[in-house]
């Protein structure tokens, strides 16, 4: 039986992440403060999906501020490194857990297993469709700062983006294990359970954790630009 306690946790988590998130949707498309990336007005809202207001909070230090917009009314601001490669790993968490959430629904509706067990299913197909959506969101940020031919920016997106987004999804993996066979082994939290996806949250602010070192690492040796 999940705890009353948890749930009650997990639906004002949720409550206040969906919040966040339209907040920061409505900076960007309703008062105007666009990013100079595209893919990044998805990556925000995202962010927050699984931050919450911690995700808001960064939004607000380092998205909005990048806005030409807000640069206008203030000028150019300049982030230290390590918040710049902080905001590359949201980047990588944006493909990962909107991966993970299609991935996720897809497999409760419709029952789909591997190996007798949906969280086989979760491995494969969570880290799958992340590395896709994952791939397409890193090839939109460097289609944004280069101008070579498309094969060229596909074969950079995926070369930069499998090993950070490996990097995400072994700490999202390694929460999701000790969900199933730790903390809820019998009967498995699903999707249908607000808890579920408040651990999730938890498991994707743990990826985004485990992602930084690897995104130091590429954009150190050049394979990927601190953001």
């Amino acid at each position: 039986m999940v705890p009353g306690w948890l749930q009650a946790v997990a639906w004002v988590s949720l409550a206040v992440a969906v919040a966040s998130s339209l907040i920061i949707l409505a900076d960007i498309r309703l008062a105007g403060f666009r990013q100079p990336m595209g893919v990044m007005e998805w990556v925000w809202p995202i962010t927050a999906l699984y931050l919450g207001p911690f995700g808001l909070a960064f939004y607000w230090w380092a998205g909005r501020s990048a806005s030409p917009k807000w640069v206008a009314a203030h000028g150019e601001r300049s982030l230290p490194h390590r918040v710049r490669v902080a905001v590359a790993s949201t980047h990588c968490g944006g493909g990962c857990t909107l991966g993970d959430l299609i991935a996720e629904t897809t497999i409760f509706a419709f029952g789909i297993t591997l190996f007798g067990a949906t969280i086989w299913a979760s491995f494969v197909f969570d880290f799958a469709l992340a590395l896709v959506l994952g791939v397409l969101f890193q090839f939109a940020a460097i289609r944004a700062m280069s101008s070579e031919p498309t094969g060229v920016l596909l074969r950079r997106a995926a070369k930069a983006d499998f090993w950070s987004l490996s990097a995400f999804e072994v700490g999202l993996f390694g929460w999701m294990a000790l969900m199933w066979w730790v903390f809820f082994p019998d009967p498995h939290l699903t999707p249908a359970s607000a808890s579920f996806w408040f651990l999730m949250q938890v498991g994707m602010a743990i990826g985004l954790v485990t992602s930084y070192p690897m995104n130091t690492l590429l954009i150190a040796r050049g394979v990927k630009e601190a953001m």
